[in-house]
């Protein structure tokens, strides 16, 4: 298997260990009995940086593997991309 990285693939780890020490946080909360508000707003942490991250390896995947296989494209062209990337933050 050809081994496939980006520059953005650091950050994007950066943020799913942050993630996941969140969880892990989430998961201790809940065995020791913390009010469900405190619980709730790490829940949210948890989504947002898993939300942040999977937004991030799309907008890098058509920024650059997308641009490899159709060629560069003019800035007049790249409409279409732009607008893609765009819809795509709602997936």
């Amino acid at each position: 298997m050809i081994e496939h990285r980006h520059a953005s693939h650091p950050d994007i780890v950066k943020r799913l260990k942050r993630a996941e020490g969140h969880l892990r946080s989430v998961v201790t909360m809940i065995e020791g009995g913390k009010p469900c508000l405190d619980i709730a707003q790490q829940l949210h942490a948890v989504e947002k940086a898993v939300a942040q991250a999977k937004r991030t390896l799309i907008h890098d995947h058509l920024d650059h593997c997308l641009e490899e296989t159709i060629g560069p494209l003019p800035l007049e062209k790249r409409g279409s991309i732009v607008e893609f990337k765009e819809i795509a933050k709602y997936l």
